[in-house]
């Protein structure tokens, strides 16, 4: 008995060969495969933008605190850790979180420049911020002072925080660094 061949049941090669010759979804599945790494490509760029401009914020705000520092328009009697962490939040704040979670800072008097430049930073074997030695205790007038200031930056594109982050927990450590010789000043 044969049945006419536009009733015939197509076998599953029919099917794909169907699919494989027909060009009129070609488009949309060629722009489907390239939109996820064209999307990647463009959260990584903004992220590392992002991040960037947070690099850039955390060391203007540093040099500006350290020039006050060095004319005396901070007296260093008048500075404990958490007036200086509030002076560095208050002008980061337009970037990062309320209270500026993450934010550590260590400024301190040294004998030589040389001295200074030894000072490295620490992480702890878990990948955090070793801050065991930081400590906020600037020199009087002529002094030989360093203020270092970071801020664990939370990297906010998932995928992206195992390749560009280095501290636990997906964050990356921002940090801005001056090194000044204070000028003479009233104590």
């Amino acid at each position: 008995m044969n049945t006419p061949r536009g009733n015939a049941k197509p076998t599953r090669r029919g099917y794909f060969t169907r699919f494989a010759r027909n060009r009129s979804g070609s488009t949309a599945v060629e722009f489907t495969l390239l939109s996820i790494p064209f999307a990647m490509l463009v959260f990584a760029i903004l992220e590392s933008c992002i991040s960037f401009a947070g690099q850039q914020l955390l060391s203007n705000i540093t040099d500006d605190v350290a020039r006050e520092i060095r004319t005396g328009q901070l007296k260093p009697g008048a500075i404990s850790k958490e007036s200086l962490k509030e002076k560095i939040c208050d002008k980061l704040e337009i970037l990062v979180a309320k209270d500026c979670p993450g934010l550590e800072v260590d400024l301190r008097e040294f004998p030589t420049f040389a001295a200074a430049s030894a000072v490295r930073i620490k992480l702890t074997p878990d990948r955090d911020l070793d801050t065991s030695e930081f400590d906020v205790k600037p020199g009087l007038s002529m002094s030989k002072n360093m203020i270092r200031v970071f801020y664990k930056w939370p990297v906010i594109t998932d995928f992206m925080s195992k390749m560009i982050s280095n501290l636990k927990g997906g964050k990356t450590l921002l940090f801005a660094t001056v090194t000044w010789q204070n000028e003479p000043f009233d104590d």
